[in-house]
């Protein structure tokens, strides 16, 4: 692989500047071991398990450099789960009943983070007294930063990033002590915003005032890296293009669910989490989307609401409710590879497309 190095890759020590998250600890170690810089998710972790991940991708991937994604939302209730789930509306329990009816959804047999962990204040500071007390590179916030939890992260010698959906959001995070800006474009996967990339992360830059800035959502293409690099970014954080890759080791049926799926084949939808999410079209973003369907609840009620359901259609494989959060560059997840594969493909493509350019402007 011939490296692509920018600003950031000299400081970081890596050889591209592919950013990818995930919530599988293998593709995190893969990545950085590919020459690139894994990102650990631990949204969905209790913080004793935040603890054994990021110590198992340091275990894989030696000194090499890696981070770690936690959420830090405003506004969270400190309730528990059973708590969350007695406030529930009665239309709203109704509408899910019906749901476990009409697709013979039995109750889930196993405990998962949707049917036994509740997002909370207490629960996000859990995880980041964890990731703090962890040997990791870099602390992102992938919802909600805070200028202390910055400075404690700091104060552990850990760079800090955050994703932003909106311009005005740059100078929060730059005003907390953010040194990264990951500029995440309304068709990235998961939670995101309503400003596409090629608006967002230009504004971005002439924003960062210097800090770094990585281009996020949507991207799965190199021409797409050399874009990024042309608009200022110092390089690119990817999600989706990960999980179809062998390490992620995804279930067959949301595997079949990608590689059939096209840019026009996600939607937005506030109903899984209570936030909007970007994920493959089902059943599910139908149903929810129906003329009879309640609107969905805030987060972390939403969660409570559909929590238990979630688990059973993964646990039993029902097909039109199974679902993925995923951008619009699922387009490019084309086949099961290896992430290194994926990073050596990544590369060329850029490469190429720099060619084109430097051709043009010869």
């Amino acid at each position: 692989m011939t490296s692509l190095k920018t600003p950031i890759c000299k400081r970081l020590g890596i050889e591209v500047p592919i950013f990818g998250f995930s919530h599988s600890v293998a593709v995190t170690a893969a990545l950085t071991n590919a020459g690139g810089f894994g990102v650990f998710g631990a949204a969905r972790e209790a913080p004793e398990e935040v603890a054994e991940s990021l110590a198992q991708v340091r275990e894989l991937v030696g000194d090499k450099p890696f981070g770690v994604d936690i959420m830090l939302p405003k506004g969270m209730p400190s309730k528990s789960l059973d708590e969350l789930q007695a406030d529930l509306p009665e239309d709203h329990v109704a509408f899910v009943d019906g749901l476990k009816r009409k697709y013979k959804v039995p109750p889930a047999e196993n405990q998962g983070f949707f049917n036994s962990q509740v997002r909370s204040p207490e629960f996000f500071q859990g995880q980041l007294d964890a990731v703090l007390e962890a040997d990791v590179n870099m602390l992102a916030f992938g919802v909600g930063f805070t200028a202390d939890a910055v400075k404690r992260a700091n104060a552990k010698n850990m760079i800090t990033a955050a994703l932003i959906g909106q311009p005005k959001h740059v100078q929060a995070a730059m005003d907390a002590g953010v040194e990264v800006i990951v500029a995440q474009g309304g068709e990235a996967g998961g939670h995101t915003g309503e400003i596409s990339t090629l608006t967002l992360v230009p504004q971005s830059v002439e924003m960062s005032g210097g800090r770094p800035v990585l281009a996020a959502g949507g991207i799965g293409h190199g021409s797409q890296i050399a874009a990024s690099l042309a608009m200022g970014a110092e390089g690119v954080w990817l999600g989706t293009k990960w999980l179809t890759t062998i390490e992620h080791q995804l279930e067959q049926g949301k595997i079949d669910k990608l590689l059939e799926s096209g840019s026009a084949d996600t939607v937005v939808t506030r109903a899984s989490s209570g936030k909007p999410q970007r994920q493959i079209k089902s059943h599910w973003s139908q149903e929810w989307s129906a003329p009879n369907a309640p609107a969905p609840l805030k987060m972390p009620y939403q969660h409570a609401l559909v929590g238990d359901l979630i688990i059973s259609v993964e646990e039993n494989d029902i097909t039109p409710l199974l679902t993925e959060p995923a951008g619009q560059s699922v387009a490019w997840c084309r086949e099961v590879s290896s992430v290194a594969d994926v990073v050596n493909e990544l590369v060329a493509e850029t490469q190429v497309a720099l060619k084109r350019l430097s051709d043009l402007t010869g």
